[in-house]
């Protein structure tokens, strides 16, 4: 079943060594996960004030900056990972946690 773990940091915070550090315990779990054939897919995002709202409105799309949520973390990167059982996804999602140095959330994928 394939599963995605989603990483989250504070917005605004500024990048730190502990933050180069993570991103360094990341990469070396993102070379772990892709060698034992768990891995599908990782990416880190850009900042939220770099992305776009695009949406459809009256048949026309319209493409906003954005998004400006009032939550005080937004999604940082994720893990795309195939594993036989909603086990092996949350000790995953405990490695990537330590990893990052802070919460992450885990969801299965529909189909």
């Amino acid at each position: 079943m394939k599963y995605v773990v989603m990483i989250y940091r504070s917005v605004g915070s500024t990048w730190t060594d502990e933050d180069q550090q993570a991103l360094g315990r990341l990469m070396k779990l993102e070379g772990d996960l892709a060698a034992s054939g768990e891995l599908l897919s990782s990416e880190g995002l850009l900042p939220p004030e770099e992305g776009r709202i695009v949406q459809i409105r009256d048949g026309v799309q319209v493409v906003t900056d954005g998004p400006f949520g009032e939550a005080k973390e937004q999604l940082a990167g994720f893990f795309m990972v195939d594993v036989p059982d909603d086990d092996q996804a949350k000790a995953i999602a405990a490695r990537v946690s330590a990893a990052a140095g802070d919460r992450v959330e885990l969801r299965g994928t529909v189909i």
